[in-house]
């Protein structure tokens, strides 16, 4: 009498196309999942199915690491609704975020955890509850353990906002910080390393961290290289300045030594889109010489930001941007430095072009109607100037509005896409369209960035190959952010894996129909808990708080 079966797995996957996150060529094999590991792999129909205690059957299908998205925005998101639906559609299984700024820690000269979009989303109520929880993240760290314990789909972790660390130790002023003010930035960014931030994320555009100059980041990332720490960065021009941009980026990463990743690479603006192998040759050469600069990007021709970028940054120094508006000569200064290129800020409005941007994030009933507009059309119907609309949306809206910036090149894209320290990632949050198609259009990137990738850039035009696209999804990112127990299928990682058909897998999300999900994306398993099951979210939450190099506990 044979003896019975032990099950040794609690999952096994069969006969899959394996493309394991190295960029080495798929093989069909079978993959075993045990409680948040991956417990086997081996060709296909060499692991006995009774060993199991579920069979998936992979036929015809890939078989992935899940994708890192190392530019998530799902810090609002998820504190509402931790399935992260968007995202898990497309495949992430995990998501970085910090882009600018931080709900933490709350302390120094920072005077409120949340900024309108919450308030806005959430209602007084609901809002003043999160803020005076916020209030109490006197820490990196808290909002993290928040989020670990009221439970996610989805993995996540953090970079620290630039913008928080800077009004942390000087508020909103512009200016150079005094010696005690950035003792009191170290000290902040400091304690978050401890706190299993990954690194600082500057967003060099957008104020309070606009204001800081290049003594004052490289004081900054020293700190940060002590940690072992990334510098992700919104370069401080990806427009007239690329170039000064980039290489400010490069100087700081030679003097101190830092991880530097680019964010969203691009060359906005026609003007600058022959700019663009420039850079990439910089980018090159920087490597040769042995600084660690790497960057990743969106697969789409149009950016996503605040309609205040179009504004003068002085315009929105110490918090006062709607009193600014309401001052005429104030108003009419701001309205002179929109009409003329500057080097000294980021001219969106100027340099993308009145009728290449697109308003979306509007709530207030008087011009809720210019939802889906473009500015030459919203002036059209007011009878102004393109200057005098934007002035006025800013001013009735009471509150920035998210905006759609037409100005990248398809051909950069693509060039883009080849180069081996690209990465992936969607510069947005992840979203459910039951609640987010009511707060108007959203860039598609939240909605298709991966199975976009995945559709038209390797299966229909073949830019670069299917394992080369995984790769640039998991693996690299986890390179990057120093997590070397995810981004592989190999024994002993944790079970982060995906199911998707290579041969239907598409983004649905477009400029006109934005909160449309992606589909083709099968089953999703994240720290080995199975979140998407035949394509339909089961509510499961898994997910685990990943860490930077220097957390301590």
């Amino acid at each position: 009498m044979s003896e019975p079966t032990t099950t040794t797995a609690d999952v096994l996957i069969r006969g899959g196309r394996i493309v394991d996150g190295t960029g080495n060529p798929w093989f069909h094999g079978d993959i075993t999942l045990r409680g948040d590991t991956i417990a086997a792999i081996g060709a296909a129909g060499t692991i006995d199915p009774a060993t199991a205690a579920e069979v998936v059957d992979a036929t015809g299908q890939v078989v992935s690491p899940g994708f890192v998205d190392i530019q998530s925005h799902s810090l609002i998101p998820l504190l509402t609704d931790p399935r992260s639906l968007s995202k898990v559609l497309q495949g992430v299984t995990t998501e970085i975020m910090g882009e600018a700024w931080t709900p933490s820690p709350f302390g120094g000269r920072v005077e409120e955890p949340f900024g309108d979009s919450l308030k806005r989303r959430m209602g007084d109520d609901a809002w003043a509850e999160w803020d005076a929880l916020g209030r109490t993240w006197t820490r990196f760290g808290d909002w993290l353990r928040e989020l670990e314990r009221r439970q996610l789909s989805v993995n996540f972790g953090s970079f620290i906002g630039g913008g928080t660390v800077r009004e942390f130790g000087k508020g909103e002023e512009m200016g150079q910080p005094t010696a005690d003010e950035l003792d009191a930035m170290r000290g902040c960014l400091d304690q978050a390393m401890r706190d299993g931030a990954f690194g600082i994320a500057t967003a060099l555009i957008y104020p309070p961290g606009a204001y800081a100059d290049y003594d004052e980041l490289a004081a900054l990332l020293e700190v940060v290289a002590r940690y072992d720490g990334v510098h992700i960065t919104h370069v401080r021009s990806e427009e007239t300045r690329l170039i000064e941009g980039i290489d400010e980026a490069i100087a700081l990463a030679r003097q101190t030594g830092v991880l530097t990743e680019i964010y969203h690479l691009k060359a906005a603006g026609r003007n600058n889109w022959h700019k663009m192998p420039q850079v990439i040759t910089m980018i090159d050469r920087a490597r040769a010489d042995g600084i660690d600069i790497t960057a990743d990007m969106y697969p789409y021709v149009a950016s996503g930001t605040g309609l205040a970028t179009c504004l003068p940054y002085w315009a929105m120094e110490d918090g006062k941007l709607y009193d600014n508006l309401a001052d005429p000569a104030l108003r009419a200064r701001m309205r002179e430095e929109m009409s003329v290129e500057s080097d000294e800020w980021e001219n969106l409005g100027l340099s993308a072009g009145p009728e290449n941007i697109l308003v979306a994030g509007i709530s207030d009933p008087e011009i809720i109607r210019y939802r889906g507009w473009r500015i030459t059309e919203i002036a059209a119907d007011r009878g102004q100037e393109w200057q005098d609309a934007i002035l006025d949306l800013l001013t009735i809206e009471g509150a920035n509005i998210f905006t759609m910036y037409f100005g990248i090149d398809e051909d950069n894209l693509r060039l883009q896409l080849k180069q081996p320290w690209i990465k992936i990632s969607t510069d947005a949050g992840g979203q459910d369209p039951a609640w987010a198609e009511p707060l108007g259009p959203t860039h598609p990137r939240a909605y298709g960035t991966y199975p976009r990738v995945l559709a038209k850039y390797v299966r229909e035009e073949g830019v670069i190959t299917l394992e080369d696209a995984v790769r640039k999804m998991s693996s690299s990112v986890c390179d990057r952010l120093g997590l070397r127990d995810r981004g592989l299928l190999r024994a002993g990682m944790k079970a982060d894996v995906i199911v998707f058909d290579p041969d239907t897998i598409q983004d649905h999300s477009t400029w006109t129909d934005t909160h449309r999900l992606s589909t083709g994306v099968r089953d999703v398993w994240v720290s080995g808990g199975r979140v998407l099951r035949d394509g339909e979210h089961t509510a499961a939450t898994p997910g685990q708080w990943v860490k930077g190099p220097g957390y301590q506990g």
